[in-house]
């Protein structure tokens, strides 16, 4: 099975420091959509691994965070695209949870779910907490310049990022990069 795993708010769609906590702020970045269709039609399984403290700290409920996933899966399938499951941790930081990014909780989860090993397979984030998270369950890291990293766009990686990252301007040349590397193995 080909697996990907995202990290939502500041690699599938905007991030804001007050919280996406409803479907009207929740937006999609640039051709991210797009970019998880391209993933589809590869072949690959697209799974979503989120912190969402916001339910933790009161700051929206889960029908806010199920409708702004129905948001998502409703315009990823106009786009001929779609995300197979979504993990999310709905603690707030001080609850010394297992499934908050950076721990591996949420990897491992699915990696049950899929009785899979999590062995290379790519887990894309914004933040050193989504990469360390999924590297501790054996996932190769790869950081979109997007979100929490669109500042380091031309700037080299800041201490804290795993030493085997792979950076990508955004979810668009992650895909290609995917896929092209994938073709490239076939020829």
């Amino acid at each position: 099975m080909k697996l990907v795993i995202l990290d939502r708010d500041g690699t599938i769609n905007e991030d804001s420091a007050d919280y996406v906590k409803s479907p009207s702020e929740w937006q999609p970045l640039p051709g991210a959509l797009e970019a998880i269709a391209r993933l589809n039609h590869a072949g690959w399984h697209v799974v979503v691994a989120t912190n969402q403290s916001g339910l933790g700290r009161g700051l929206f409920d889960v029908a806010s965070l199920n409708a702004m996933h129905a948001k998502m899966h409703s315009m990823l399938a106009a786009v001929g695209g779609r995300v197979d499951a979504i993990f999310y941790c709905p603690h707030a930081p001080d609850e010394a949870c297992r499934c908050r990014k950076p721990e591996p909780g949420l990897f491992e989860q699915i990696g049950e779910r899929y009785g899979l090993e999590l062995r290379g397979v790519p887990a894309v984030g914004d933040s050193p907490r989504d990469l360390i998270a999924g590297l501790a369950a054996g996932c190769d890291p790869h950081l979109v310049l997007t979100g929490k990293a669109a500042a380091l766009r031309g700037r080299p990686l800041p201490e804290g990022y795993p030493a085997n990252t792979v950076v990508h301007q955004d979810l668009v040349a992650f895909a290609e990069y995917l896929v092209g590397q994938e073709q490239r193995a076939l020829q």
